[in-house]
């Protein structure tokens, strides 16, 4: 799978409030009231993760969890690091976290 062209990532990136490129990743920052909430979020992640086969970088601050994704073996970003956000996104809302 390619690395996206700059155009393609900045039109992704529109749909997906709080993610932003770092570090050669896009990441988001995700605040919840407590400890245990953000654990319940990042269990969810590693399921949907493991379900793609694509595992993210996981940031765990007490009840802030910072996610990066990038396709290592392609270098940079790619439709697998956007679809992922986009599934980390429904479940967020899901969830009732902010954006």
């Amino acid at each position: 799978m390619p690395k996206l062209p700059q155009a393609e990532l900045d039109r992704a990136l529109r749909d997906l409030p709080g993610w932003t490129v770092k570090d050669g990743a896009i990441t988001k920052t995700f605040k919840h009231d407590s400890f245990p909430e953000a654990i319940v979020f990042v269990n969810a992640v590693a399921h949907l993760a493991e379900l793609a086969n694509h595992h993210p970088d996981i940031d765990i601050r007490y009840s802030n969890i910072t996610l990066a994704l990038v396709t290592h073996d392609q270098g940079g970003i790619t439709d697998k690091d956007v679809q992922l956000a986009r599934r980390i996104e429904e479940i967020r809302k899901k969830a009732g976290v902010p954006a």
